[in-house]
């Protein structure tokens, strides 16, 4: 029986699960959970940008915009699966390793075998490639290349870019240039416009801040497995500062592009998220908190910085999609 309530949730939260709750689970829902479906809104927001920017140039073509979004979820999909695959058959996830807390790891709590999850990520890679498929047949040879870059960022993010401390730029990089820039160009039929990348570059900070938040919060269990992210290599005070930077970053390269008329006057729509980034760069000031603070969600610890980072976004990413419609509707 579908569960519509499960899905509705595993899309805003990674849901803790029992092994009978999840027994009694359809298999969408499971899909979802396994794929960690909640964090697919980043994705989302990043083929939305690119659709809305094509729209806005007079360039929109409805079939590629759906191709592209399925298949940038379904990569993004594709991805989750193989990064947990990855980590259980190096023994990452053992001995309560972080990722095993704050949400369930399918392998490492026996809720999928290895061939089930080689099955969950074969149709994930599957959709996404049929559709990047299509999309290469629409639109050409700098598509395949750009399919080409999307393959290597799902096989490799893991390993070896997330072990050497590539994983974050690596973000930056797919959620802007490649996903913003890549739905546009698709989404146009090979039109080109050189502001895009810095447009896309705006919202990619915000991703790319999450990411941060999240190896920060595990920075000391990554050292102790050898993983080698930004924040490891920097140390949790300068990994802090840097979110901030980016934050602030993609707050000024806004309202920059808006002054220069690469971006309409609605978009200043983003300084409503000031309030919510004066209390993330709050949190982020201070040093991670060794135990739950009192009023923080159990639910969501030992996750902490990286709630907030990812909150952040969701406020600024969905402000910077309505200046986008704004500016359409108002033709500015």
């Amino acid at each position: 029986m579908l569960n519509l309530r499960m899905w509705s949730r595993a899309l805003r939260v990674i849901p803790r699960v029992s092994k009978d709750e999840w027994a009694r689970l359809d298999l969408v829902s499971r899909w979802l959970i396994a794929t960690r479906a909640a964090v697919f809104v980043m994705t989302a927001v990043s083929a939305g940008i690119g659709g809305l920017l094509a729209l806005r140039d007079g360039v929109f073509s409805g079939p590629r915009f759906l191709a592209c979004l399925l298949g940038l979820v379904f990569a993004h999909a594709t991805n989750n699966l193989l990064n947990d695959l990855t980590d259980h058959l190096k023994g990452v996830d053992k001995d309560n390793y972080f990722r095993a807390q704050y949400g369930p790891q399918p392998l490492e709590h026996g809720l999928l075998s290895i061939a089930q999850v080689l099955r969950y990520a074969a149709f994930s890679g599957a959709v996404a490639l049929a559709a990047g498929i299509y999309l290469v047949l629409e639109t050409g040879g700098v598509t395949l290349s750009l399919l080409a870059a999307g393959v290597f960022f799902v096989l490799f993010y893991t390993w070896p870019l997330k072990y050497i401390g590539l994983g974050e730029p690596a973000v930056l990089l797919v959620w802007g240039p490649l996903m913003v820039g890549g739905t546009y160009f698709v989404v146009s039929g090979g039109h080109y416009d050189p502001s895009v990348t810095w447009i896309s570059l705006a919202y990619a900070f915000g991703p790319t801040a999450v990411l941060f938040g999240k190896h920060t919060d595990k920075l000391e269990a990554d050292r102790a497995k050898g993983i080698r992210t930004l924040p490891v290599l920097l140390g949790e005070p300068l990994a802090r500062l840097v979110v901030i930077a980016m934050l602030v970053t993609q707050l000024l390269l806004t309202v920059g592009l808006v002054a220069r008329g690469a971006l309409g006057w609605p978009l200043l729509l983003v300084l409503l998220a000031l309030p919510s980034l004066r209390d993330t760069i709050a949190v982020f000031l201070r040093p991670r908190p060794k135990t739950r603070p009192e009023r923080f969600p159990a639910h969501i610890w030992p996750t902490y910085l990286v709630a907030y980072a990812f909150r952040h976004n969701r406020v600024f990413g969905l402000l910077f999609l309505v200046g986008l419609l704004a500016t359409l509707v108002l033709g500015t």
